[in-house]
């Protein structure tokens, strides 16, 4: 962790005669800037994935015809079929998956007191007025919503709820366009429980942000945005 504290330390100072105290702040957004870089190539996998699943709904519809009164071998049949064509119904969280360790880094980084045995220097930064290793209680606790603490949080809490509304709506069309009622149940274990679950996802960011350290918020909430934009463009 002391190495990833040294390259945080290290894009602050990068960018501290920008962003002056917010320097740290900016070096989150930037560092998850460069992990969502990282991860693009498999975003760009999981686009095609999803087009090659939605290509084979016609398929699907046969074999939900021919296998309609026994489920047990429509499962298995449509199972096959991704097989087959190597598609896998679950590609699309493989991104989202490896994005993980680097919340958790940025988490246990600014929830430590201590590094390598020396200060935590880090939990010293802060955006605006409010300290990246603070928390949205903190902040109610000292001047409250509406503190110079608490007007950090409202404005990421803005953009995470416009971020969730713009993915809500997108995934409801989307899942209209690619989900004709007919083929709409495809029997994949778990596909249709994700599939319900999917477009309230990006709302479970604003608990996330409320619970956190700030530090990690921010790589939320920036990754968050990116993957909206991202899915907006690949997509499309």
């Amino acid at each position: 962790m002391s190495v990833f504290a040294t390259l945080v330390e290290q894009l602050a100072d990068l960018l501290q005669p920008l962003f002056h105290a917010s320097a740290a702040a900016a070096a989150i957004v930037l560092f998850t800037a460069l992990v969502r870089l990282l991860v693009h190539p498999l975003s760009r996998a999981a686009a095609r994935g999803q087009r090659a699943r939605a290509a084979l709904q016609p398929r699907i519809a046969e074999l939900r015809k021919k296998h309609a009164k026994n489920p047990e071998k429509l499962q298995q049949a449509v199972l096959a079929l991704h097989t087959e064509e190597k598609v896998s119904p679950l590609s699309g969280l493989l991104p989202s998956l490896l994005q993980l360790p680097a919340f958790f880094l940025l988490y246990h980084l600014f929830s430590s007191s201590s590094i390598g045995g020396g200060s935590n220097g880090l939990l010293g930064h802060e955006l605006f007025a409010a300290p990246l290793g603070g928390r949205w209680g903190d902040a109610l606790g000292d001047g409250g919503v509406f503190g110079a603490a608490g007007l950090v949080y409202v404005g990421l809490f803005a953009v995470v709820a416009c971020v969730a509304t713009f993915n809500y709506v997108r995934t409801k069309r989307m899942s209209a366009v690619t989900s004709p009622a007919p083929v709409r149940e495809e029997q994949v274990p778990g596909l249709a429980a994700i599939g319900k679950v999917l477009p309230f996802m990006s709302f479970l960011t604003l608990v996330t942000v409320a619970v956190v350290p700030l530090a990690a918020a921010l790589y939320v909430v920036t990754s968050t945005a990116w993957s909206a934009v991202e899915r907006a463009v690949l997509y499309r």
